[in-house]
């Protein structure tokens, strides 16, 4: 049976839950690239860009985060994160499919930062989004509006 796949803005009552989120989701990934794990970090980009976090909920359950935003020149991903037990069922593709659409809508580019042996990098790419630059451990890419509709004919 389908779940009812919704979001909603974040709160601070859910900062327990994204805390948690985090570590489970990227604590192997920042491990692998050298990056900090202690808490303070953790916080820190769970606080980054909050009023533009939404919980991804599964028939009303908390199932993750999706962060990001607009601005005058592109739509920027921040961090798409999804409980393990909901990870590899296309959700993520579901909510980034649903961004491209906004994008491509206005006309504008997607942006996003992705740790360099990250697994999502595929489906990124496989959505339409190029490697602009390298900065340390992450990879920069970008989707461009006509490029995304390569996805969704996929």
């Amino acid at each position: 049976m389908l779940q009812q796949l919704s979001t909603r803005p974040a709160t601070p009552a859910d900062l327990p839950f994204l805390m948690r989120l985090r570590k489970l989701t990227m604590h192997e990934h920042l491990e692998r690239a050298g990056e900090r794990l202690d808490d303070d970090w953790h916080h820190q980009r769970v606080m980054a860009h909050f009023e533009s976090a939404h919980i991804v909920c599964l028939d009303g359950i908390p199932a993750g985060l999706f962060k990001h935003y607009r601005t005058q020149e592109e739509w920027r991903l921040v961090q798409i994160q999804l409980l393990p037990e909901h990870q590899g069922h296309g959700l993520g593709e579901r909510l980034i499919r649903g961004l491209l659409d906004q994008a491509r809508q206005s006309g504008l580019p997607v942006t996003l930062s992705v740790l360099h042996g990250s697994p999502a990098r595929r489906l990124y790419e496989r959505l339409g989004f190029e490697e602009t630059a390298v900065r340390g451990n992450e990879f920069e890419m970008l989707c461009r509006p006509e490029s995304s509709m390569r996805g969704q004919e996929e």
